[in-house]
């Protein structure tokens, strides 16, 4: 395992003479000829150790313990040979431990813990059993070692072995464990570990809270976060990551504007994560505040935090932006080539996608199954079915990337859309996996987008009988029959999910102005400037009637008179959003609005006029792509 590292590596032995002309100063005060220098403490050549920045120093240091006589100190053996480790020099640790004789508890530990570092678990392992069998026992400082980042089943062993050795009870040990059994998924288990801890640190705390977050539990993570004494910035990351993470972008803020007022330092970790929610929510103002941040406090722009900044642009509109900073990024590796492919493809420019995939690929970078996601996506928003098809094969044949269910979704979305419909039906029949309600439900969508009546009745009778149905099913087939103006089948399909119980999703609709994000329901009147929001609807209305204007109530679901449809139309989300950012914000401003569901065909054309009434750039970013509505048109070429 280590003859490769070895035979190219100098031996300790010529990696010492290569070093022996540049001791510290501590260590050459040691050895000059002056009687009265004291020779240094183990104390304070374990202080030289921990202070190491480069394998040159800590070889320095070595050659003068040698000299000394101090190679075979415990306390220094185990700091050097975990310096060598977290240096990445492995080579030298395990030569530094196979010459040493009837190596002690504090060896073992060592290279147990260089090996765990390194996130060679199986070999850290295999040392763990080595130890046993030479009858060398374990301690406390073992089994903390050995348990970093163990998978579940090799824990549970090294559990019970901490139990019959009396350690189970100690807080590092109770820790490590803590993160075992979270990172394995059993959280019950993690829970009764850490209650049991008498004296939780701010590493098992922090370790719970990682558990309850990583599991969906953000709500208990919080009240553990919440009755914390002392925070690190560990901590804090744990939790804006886990708000992020499942989808409450606005706690995630909130969050880290506490941090800030806090006086506590944001790093790397912290400002990803803080990425994410902004770009979740579309909050470009608030996403350029944490570009300026990382720039003013001289953070290093690494290929993950530029990918981040990257996939916020993109999400937040400013397609020019993340490619500016896509440019900067030194050494982009596959995953900041997919971010900026992606934002291409939820932008509509399916040219610049496809480009971008060539030019990744000459690099020599090899695409993964993200990247197809884009490259069909982008396909799919430009109805290109050839070039899907073409992509579909490539991945399988040239790159040998067996399609999962998202690359199927991008397929039938693009068949459907383009039409296809029966094809892109054969192609779900005929999957070598399940397909899921998400597949069931684009296809669903393509037969109300085509009027195919027939076989969006026969799909969603298949997911009612075998309970895939979720609410977007339901939502589809009303919209199918509410446009044939068939309310006997309407009420068939309200009939059915009040019987099971599924609630539809609401539309909701957000915009930022002076780094707040507002968010808004159809026909919202909790906002505190309602009545000015209303005031400017009425106003857009005679707008829209001057210029011929006629509302598409066939997409109203339910059987109420034309007046009612029409006005139930005018308070969708995304039109009080818009008139909240009319009023809000300078004349001639870009009005940007983010939408969680797909906008409809009502607001689409609405939202055409009313950019080239008031000469106003809107951006729309809906669950499918943006728009960008300027003078009239759309981005998507009406084809979404």
């Amino acid at each position: 395992m280590y003859s490769a590292t070895l035979s190219t590596s100098p031996s300790l032995p010529t990696a010492f003479a290569a070093n022996r002309s540049s001791l510290p100063p501590a260590c050459i005060a040691t050895t000059s000829t002056n009687k009265h220098h004291r020779p240094l403490s183990p104390e304070k050549l374990a202080l030289l150790i921990d202070k190491s920045k480069t394998t040159g120093q800590l070889l320095q240091i070595h050659a003068f313990l040698i000299r000394q006589g101090f190679d075979d100190h415990p306390i220094l053996a185990f700091k050097l040979q975990r310096s060598y480790a977290s240096l990445g020099r492995l080579d030298y640790c395990v030569e530094l431990f196979d010459r040493t004789q009837n190596p002690n508890v504090f060896f073992y530990t060592a290279i147990i813990h260089g090996h765990a570092f390194n996130d060679l678990h199986d070999q850290a392992l295999h040392f763990y059993v080595r130890m046993l069998t030479q009858g060398v026992e374990p301690n406390a400082f073992t089994f903390s070692a050995v348990l970093k980042s163990c998978p579940l089943n090799a824990g549970k062993a090294i559990h019970s072995q901490a139990i019959k050795f009396g350690f189970d009870s100690d807080t590092y040990v109770g820790t490590a464990l803590v993160d075992v059994y979270s990172k394995g998924g059993d959280v019950m288990s993690a829970r009764h570990l850490f209650e049991a801890i008498s004296e939780r640190s701010l590493v098992s705390l922090t370790a719970m809270i990682t558990c309850y977050s990583k599991h969906g539990d953000v709500d208990g993570a919080r009240l553990l976060f919440d009755r914390m004494i002392e925070r690190d910035v560990v901590c804090w990351n744990v939790m804006i990551d886990g708000y992020a993470q499942h989808g409450r972008p606005n706690e995630a803020l909130a969050l880290f504007r506490k941090m800030l007022l806090g006086k506590v330092k944001a790093n790397e970790v912290t400002l990803v994560a803080v990425l994410s929610a902004c770009g979740q929510l579309g909050a470009l103002e608030l996403g350029r505040w944490v570009h300026s941040y990382i720039a003013n406090n001289r953070i290093q722009l690494s290929c993950q935090l530029g990918t981040a900044l990257v996939d916020m642009y993109s999400k937040c509109g400013a397609l020019e932006d993340a490619h500016l900073v896509f440019d900067m990024i030194k050494d982009k590796d596959v995953v900041a080539w997919n971010s900026m492919i992606v934002g291409y493809a939820m932008h509509g420019f399916t040219q610049d996608a496809l480009r971008l995939f060539h030019n990744m690929c000459r690099t020599g970078l090899q695409p993964t199954d993200i990247t197809f996601i884009g490259i069909l996506s982008a396909c799919a928003h430009a109805g290109s079915v050839s070039e899907g098809w073409r992509f579909f094969h490539l991945m399988k044949e040239e790159h040998r990337i067996q399609p999962k269910i998202e690359h199927y979704g991008c397929m039938v979305n693009l068949l459907g859309r383009a039409g296809h419909l029966d094809e892109a039906y054969e192609l779900v029949k005929n999957l070598e996996i399940d397909p899921d309600p998400v597949l069931w439900g684009t296809l669903l969508g393509a037969c109300r987008l085509h009027g195919n009546i027939g076989l969006g009745e026969e799909i969603a009778e298949f997911l009612v009988n075998q309970n895939l149905a979720s609410s977007g099913t339901y939502v589809l087939l009303s919209n199918m029959y509410a446009a044939a103006r068939n309310w006997d089948g309407v009420a068939k399909v309200r009939a059915l999910m009040k019987g099971s119980g599924v609630q539809k999703e609401p539309g909701c609709s957000s915009i930022e102005v002076n780094n707040k994000v507002h968010e808004f329901l159809a026909g919202d009147m909790k906002h505190p400037k309602s009545k000015e929001i209303y005031m400017m609807l009425e106003e857009i209305n005679e707008w829209l009637k001057a210029h011929g204007y006629t509302p598409q109530t066939d997409i109203v679901l339910h059987d109420i008179g034309e007046r009612e449809k029409k006005r139930s139309l005018e308070v969708h989300s995304e039109r009080l959003a818009i008139a909240f950012g009319l009023i809000s914000t300078q004349p001639g401003a870009t009005v940007k609005i983010v939408k969680n569901l797909r906008v409809c065909p009502d607001c689409h054309a609405v939202t055409k006029l009313i950019s080239k009434i008031t000469g106003r750039k809107i951006v729309v970013r809906d669950r499918s792509r943006f728009h960008q509505f300027v003078n009239g048109s759309c981005s998507c070429g009406d084809y979404w």
